[in-house]
Order: C-alpha cells, then sequence, then structure tokens
C-alpha cells in the first residue's frame, strides 16, 4: 500500500513570468516593483526585482482543476444525453502566512501588497509571476509534490484581522489568478 502524505513542510516560490500568455507580447519590465525579494523566512532568497520571494506561507488552498462538462441532446434519443468536454475552470491559489516584520525595530514587509498597488496604479501593467508549489517530506530533503502555476495575478491582498484581546498570530492572505497548473512529476 502506498504511504499517505501526513506530516509535511512546504515550500512556495514567485518569479518574473517570462511565458507571453494569449498575445506575442512578452511579459512588461519590473519597473517601480520592490528592488528586493519579499523576505519570507527560512529560505529566502533576495534574487532581485524578478523574484517576488520564496516560502513563509503557513498555508495554501486552490490546488485544483474543473472541468465543464457540456450537454448534447441527441435527435430520437430520449434515453440520455451525449456529454461532451468543455473549458477547465482554474480556481485561485490562496496563500495564508503570518505577517512578517522583517527585521526587530522594522516594518511589515510589503511586497504582496506593492505588486497588487503597482498593478491597480497602472506602475507595472499586468505584472505577472510564476510559481512553485512543493510539498516537503517532514525533514525538508525530499519533494514529494511540486506544483507549478503560470501567468499569476493578484486579485486579492487582505491584511490581518486585528483583535489584540485574542493574542493570535496576525494572518496575511495573498489571492492569485493565474493561467495553468500542473502537478509536475518529481
Amino acid at each position: 500500500m502506498a504511504d499517505l502524505v501526513q506530516g509535511f513542510n512546504f515550500r512556495i516560490s514567485l518569479g518574473r513570468s517570462t511565458s507571453p500568455g494569449p498575445s506575442a507580447a512578452p511579459p512588461p519590465a519590473l519597473t517601480g516593483a520592490p528592488s528586493r525579494a519579499a523576505r519570507t523566512g527560512a529560505g529566502a532568497r533576495a534574487d532581485g526585482p524578478d523574484r517576488l520571494g520564496d516560502g513563509g506561507f503557513q498555508e495554501c488552498s486552490g490546488l485544483e482543476l474543473e472541468m465543464e462538462v457540456g450537454d448534447h441532446p441527441e435527435g430520437g434519443r430520449n434515453d440520455g444525453l451525449a456529454r461532451g468536454i468543455g473549458r477547465v475552470k482554474l480556481q485561485p491559489i490562496v496563500l495564508r502566512r503570518g505577517m512578517l516584520v522583517p527585521t526587530p525595530g522594522g516594518r511589515a514587509d510589503s511586497a504582496l501588497w506593492d505588486w497588487l498597488y503597482g498593478i491597480v496604479g497602472g506602475e507595472n501593467r499586468s505584472v505577472r509571476y510564476d510559481g512553485d508549489i512543493e510539498v516537503l517530506d517532514p525533514t525538508g530533503a525530499r519533494t514529494l509534490a511540486h506544483w507549478r502555476f503560470v501567468r499569476g495575478l493578484p486579485v486579492k491582498v487582505a491584511g490581518p484581522a486585528l483583535n489584540a484581546r485574542t493574542g493570535e498570530i496576525a494572518m496575511e492572505e495573498l489571492h492569485i489568478a493565474h493561467e495553468g497548473l500542473r502537478l509536475e512529476g518529481t
């Protein structure tokens, strides 16, 4: 019997998309983007403006594809319908993490917010990032599963619900719409 994944870690990497998407034009340059990668915890790398960050998220959801099915009535067939395949629905990927303050006495990391602000403000028209989501064994030494999404756009960035009475960790949330998701062979 196959082993079930029980205890695990996962790692997220976000890098500037090089896929031109449906048009022939390459993605725009990252002018006005944060000059450093997001410092998102252990394993973070500052690889320049083409990286948004690696690691640091505690939750990930939205790793799903759903195919539409079309019903087609056939003449003379009254006992059923012919069914055909349709488009694939892509769900947004939702990432959650504790709000990061990179240095003692520092300020919260704003790289995710800057990505969305840059697009909304027109500075970085449609800056897209490709991403890798890896499930690692409990030691972090071996990749158990690897998903790759392409041409991601931020559709929602949510700050934490602030309640000083509960003492809970302030959680940030990022929703990424994308143009394709694939479970890669490991």
